[in-house]
């Protein structure tokens, strides 16, 4: 049986939030490694201004708690674009002005040219997105800063899935997140994770989602880290 993990306060108003905004979703989802998940976080459907400005909040709120050195924030595209830019105004609001920088999908040709947009790219990057799936984007992003001669240090995620990362249909014994750790050199602060979630759910009064308890502990026996 899973065990219930210590709490963690941030981390569980954050999945509170995500619930109440249907952002975070249970049923059956497909993933891009074809795994049938009882859960579904989607970061597009931070939708308007008044949810956009919350997940910015944590965002900030756990990246100053995390004491990672950095001295600006990149935003991969697509939805990298708009959470590092909220994230670099809510650091602003509460005194931790930074610059940030994005990419484009396809060099532009004319005006100012090039893939990037925004601030030069100087210095300690971290990398703003909403999750790590096989680390592609974070790979790439890492590939335009270092070319810009800055240094990534660091991503910035909304929900760390931990669970093992899947090769040509095949699982593997690490996840994502930690492949990027271990591998890249790069430190991941995630605003909640999949213990913070299923703390959640053990400590939930809704019937409804009480439900799904157990679909979520047993789809983190099975494809956990």
């Amino acid at each position: 049986m899973t065990q219930a993990p210590v709490t963690d306060a941030l981390a569980n108003e954050f999945v509170q939030f995500a619930v109440d905004a249907g952002v975070l979703r249970f049923g059956e989802f497909q993933t891009k490694a074809g795994r049938l998940s009882p859960y579904f976080f989607n970061a597009g459907l931070f939708d308007d201004g008044a949810k956009l400005g919350r997940v910015a909040q944590f965002y900030a709120r756990r990246l100053l708690a995390s004491r990672l050195e950095f001295d600006m924030l990149f935003g991969p595209a697509y939805k990298g674009i708009t959470l590092a830019a909220a994230v670099a105004i809510e650091l602003a609001r509460l005194g931790r002005n930074v610059p940030f920088a994005y990419n484009r999908k396809e060099a532009k040709d004319h005006g100012e040219g090039g893939t990037l947009v925004g601030a030069p790219l100087r210095g300690r990057v971290v990398i703003v997105d909403d999750v790590i799936s096989a680390g592609t984007s974070v790979r790439e992003s890492m590939t335009l800063i270092k070319a810009a001669g800055a240094t990534p240090v660091g991503v910035a995620i909304a929900l760390d899935r931990q669970e093992r990362s899947a090769e040509n249909g095949v699982d593997q014994s690490w996840s994502a997140v930690q492949y990027i750790t271990s591998q890249l050199d790069l430190r991941v602060v995630s605003i909640a994770t999949l213990s913070d979630l299923l703390q959640y759910l053990h400590a939930s009064r809704d019937a409804a989602l009480g439900g799904y308890r157990q679909a979520v502990s047993a789809y983190r026996d099975r494809y956990g880290v």
